[in-house]
């Protein structure tokens, strides 16, 4: 899950060096944490949390299939 947050987040953005992911493990629910640089930030999110909201929806589904609840937090 991590890899693939990271690949999204990289694609998105003008410093993909800049980009970390860090992963807080739950016993039902994992918490992904996003880091990108302050200047990058509106592209991870988008026009009214487009972006975002997309992001979450994939980590959804395939922690779904894994059968985890996944959480994603995108911090500045």
């Amino acid at each position: 899950m991590k890899p693939l947050i990271e690949d999204i987040a990289k694609a998105l953005v003008d410093k993909p060096e800049d980009v970390s992911v860090a992963e807080v493990e739950g016993e039902r629910t994992t918490v992904y944490e996003l880091r990108v640089a302050t200047n990058d930030l509106g592209k991870v999110i988008g026009k009214q949390g487009k972006t975002a909201r997309a992001m979450r929806t994939i980590l959804s589904a395939a922690g779904t299939k894994l059968g985890k609840r996944c959480v994603l937090e995108i911090l500045e």
